[in-house]
């Protein structure tokens, strides 16, 4: 067992470094930590089955390829051609999301009642495009983008709260608002950076 644990230790070094991955990088693909990650390179555990089919997919070799004495070389550029790939389906989401909200926006538009305020689709957009956005950073982002994702979602609460009020009623004194919405930021930002901060301390 000792030995398998070697050899798949050594094998995923190599692979890892072959296909230009960061530890980091390595462990978001897979949804687990960089610690892990770390642990399997250094021979102190070995991978589940699931884990390293999904290593096979990622550097485009066989399974016993990748347990075997000797790892063969990686036959994709795994970090261009994921990433690519899933910048693709996020963009493609959020077009979609807009694409919505302007067949929204020209129904409204149309309808005599509603056609005054058919602009606010278009306010209101801005939430579910961040919503999405966190959700596909939660899945295949890093810290950085949760807390981007995040902050588009609070921004966009803002905007949607100051053009309602301003548009539906006499209150003027919004400025509160974005003071209140700006300690939420910096909340948002510290708490990203303890995460970042303890998950180095913890390597």
């Amino acid at each position: 067992m000792d030995d398998l644990k070697d050899v798949i230790a050594k094998n995923l070094v190599e692979l890892r470094t072959q296909a230009g991955l960061t530890q980091l990088q390595l462990a978001e693909m897979l949804n687990y930590s960089d610690k892990a990650v770390s642990k399997w390179e250094r021979g102190e555990a070995i991978p589940d089955l699931r884990v390293l089919i999904q290593l096979s997919q990622i550097y485009g070799i066989t399974l016993d390829g990748l347990v075997s004495g000797a790892a063969p070389a990686v036959s994709a550029q795994p970090k261009k051609h994921i990433a690519s790939k899933r910048a693709f389906i996020v963009a493609l989401s959020v077009i979609l999301v807009w694409f919505v909200a302007t067949g929204v926006y020209a129904l409204f538009f149309f309808i005599p009642v509603t056609a005054e305020y058919a602009y606010l689709v278009f306010v209101v957009a801005p939430l579910p495009t961040g919503i999405v956005l966190t959700v596909f950073s939660v899945k295949w982002g890093n810290r950085v983008t949760n807390a981007a994702a995040i902050s588009v979602i609070l921004w966009a609460c803002v905007l949607i709260f100051h053009i309602y009020v301003i548009t539906f009623s006499q209150f003027s004194k919004i400025y509160f608002l974005y003071i209140v919405a700006a300690v939420f930021e910096i909340l948002i930002i510290l708490w990203f950076v303890y995460r970042w901060y303890s998950a180095k301390k913890g390597k």
